[in-house]
C-alpha cells in the first residue's frame, strides 16, 4: 500500500498591495487540472473577541504579533501529514474572528500567501518553494486604497492614517528584510509572466518526480 505524497506548500509573500494575490491566482491557473488550494495568512489574525472596538482599531495589523503563529504553524503541520484542518474566518468589518470556519482539506499544491509568512522560522522551514513579490511602494498604496475601501468599508483618511502609522514603517522593519529568505523574488508582481512561468515549472517538476503529473499528461 502506497503512501499518499505530502502537499506542496508554495509560500507568496510582499508587502500590502504588492500583487501577492494576482500571483496566486496564476500560478493555480496554470496548475488548472490538479489538486491545489490557497490559503491567505490574513485569516489567522488573532481572536479579539475579548477586546473593545477601539482597541481592536488601534491594533497593528502589520506586525507579527499580530497574527495567530503557532495556530498557522499547526495547521501547516497538519496539511503535510494529509490532515484536514479548520482555517479561521476574519470579519474585518469588526476586527476579529467570525464564529464560523473553512474546512480545509489537504491538496496536491497549497500556497499559502501573506506580508510575513516568512518572518517565523517554524512557518518558513515548512514551505517548499518561497516566493517574495516585490512592487515599489506608490503602486502598493494605490492599490491598498481602492481594496480597503471597496471590500473592508474603510474611508480614505483610516487608510492613510493607518498607512503611514503602521503599514510603511512595518513593511521597512519587518517585511521587507525577510526577502533573503526567498527562493524567487517576483518584480512587478503578477505581471511578470517569466517568473511566473519559472515557478509553474518548478512545481510541475516536483510534481512529476512524485508521480503526481497525470493531469498534465492527459
Amino acid at each position: 500500500m502506497s503512501t499518499k505524497n505530502s502537499p506542496i506548500i508554495i509560500g507568496v509573500t510582499g508587502g500590502s498591495g504588492s500583487g501577492k494575490t494576482t500571483v496566486s491566482q496564476k500560478i493555480l491557473e496554470e496548475l488548472h487540472g490538479h489538486s491545489i488550494s490557497i490559503i491567505q495568512q490574513d485569516s489567522y489574525y488573532k481572536d479579539q473577541a475579548e477586546k473593545t472596538m477601539e482597541e481592536r482599531r488601534a491594533v497593528n495589523y502589520d506586525h507579527p504579533l499580530a497574527f495567530d503563529a503557532d495556530l498557522l504553524y499547526e495547521h501547516l503541520k497538519m496539511l503535510k501529514n494529509n490532515q484536514k484542518i479548520e482555517v479561521p474566518i476574519y470579519d474585518y468589518k469588526i476586527s476579529t474572528r467570525s464564529s464560523e470556519v473553512i474546512e480545509q482539506d489537504p491538496t496536491d499544491v497549497i500556497i499559502l500567501e501573506g506580508i510575513l509568512i516568512l518572518a517565523d522560522e517554524r512557518i518558513r522551514d515548512m514551505l517548499d518553494i518561497k516566493v517574495y513579490v516585490d512592487t515599489d511602494d506608490d503602486i502598493r498604496i494605490i492599490r491598498r486604497i481602492r481594496r480597503d475601501m471597496e471590500q473592508r468599508a474603510r474611508t480614505l483618511d483610516s487608510i492613510i492614517n493607518q498607512y503611514l502609522t503602521g503599514v510603511k514603517p512595518m513593511y521597512h522593519q519587518f517585511i521587507e528584510p525577510t526577502k533573503r529568505y526567498a527562493d524567487v523574488i517576483v518584480p512587478e508582481g503578477g505581471k511578470n509572466s517569466v517568473a511566473i512561468d519559472l515557478l509553474v515549472t518548478k512545481v510541475r517538476d516536483i510534481l512529476s518526480e512524485d508521480g503526481r503529473d497525470e493531469s498534465f499528461n492527459k
